[in-house]
């Protein structure tokens, strides 16, 4: 199977992007985890572009973690699906249908995109958790490499569930050990994004981010709009602040109505051919 797809990140978190809207393809678990997989293609995750039947958006995405899972939001790829589509129909609002709901995007110039995530859901069962506790704050033991125990964890769910830890230094802390224990954890029955924040001030704050169904990843647009809901429950931050990723930074901006919107650049667009 020869397969014309292309490559683009968000600050180093990258995505395959499939565009089915005038072919139709059937790939199984197996494929998608190898078309992810590193020592294939390789990304975060896969999209795939289908044709929105109904007219009210320019196109529906799904996404899938590298696991072979199916994510219900996707921050970065949703930008960089955004810049793709402008640049094919000349438009600089772009919407599309994703599982967690509708999302507009807004081409601000070349290769730097805004996209608007929605209001964050907050309480146990949107999160969900597996029974009614204060989202604020859910008491989880975390020890860092010199055996400092911190309790804490702030849920959120921007499109998938997340939970942030803010510390004093994120590198203190084994992500890649942390993670999958943090995803699997009893309190979250569709397992959760997990992100070790440190605020800077009130408008800039540095992450690490174990993504569900990926593991580490250079950024994650939800685990953003994430951390900076989480930090404005918790009085750490304003409603416009800078999430900084290895490789750069998502500006963050919760509106009026608890809207939230993620800015930021993406990459050119490369052509790739898969061939399973």
């Amino acid at each position: 199977m020869d397969i014309k797809a292309f490559k683009m990140d968000g600050l180093g978190n990258d995505f395959v992007i499939i565009d089915l809207r005038k072919k139709d393809l059937n790939l199984n678990k197996d494929q998608i985890i190898k078309i992810c997989d590193r020592n294939f293609i390789g990304c975060d995750q896969l999209i795939l572009i289908k044709k929105n039947k109904t007219n009210d958006a320019d196109a529906e995405l799904v996404f899938y973690n590298s696991d072979g899972s199916i994510s219900g939001a996707c921050g970065n790829g949703t930008r960089c699906v955004a810049e793709f589509l402008s640049r094919e129909n000349g438009q600089k609002e772009i919407t599309v249908l994703t599982e967690s709901g509708s999302l507009k995007s807004n081409i601000i110039e070349n290769k730097l995109v805004e996209t608007e995530i929605g209001i964050a859901k907050t309480d146990w069962q949107e999160i969900p958790l597996i029974r009614e506790m204060n989202t604020k704050n859910l008491k989880i033991e975390i020890i860092d490499d010199n055996n400092i125990k911190f309790i804490g964890g702030t849920a959120v769910n921007v499109g998938n569930p997340h939970i942030i830890f803010f510390v004093e230094e994120i590198e203190k802390f084994d992500l890649k050990n942390l993670g999958p224990k943090i995803e699997h954890h009893e309190f979250f029955p569709e397992k959760c994004n997990v992100t070790l924040a440190k605020v800077i001030n009130k408008n800039l704050i540095k992450v690490k981010v174990w993504e569900r169904g990926a593991g580490l990843t250079k950024a994650c647009g939800t685990a953003a709009c994430a951390t900076a809901v989480a930090a404005n429950i918790n009085q750490l931050a304003d409603k416009t602040l800078d999430i900084e990723f290895a490789l750069g930074k998502l500006t963050i901006f919760i509106d009026e109505r608890n809207s939230v919107f993620m800015k930021g650049p993406v990459s050119d667009i490369q052509d790739i051919d898969i061939k399973l």
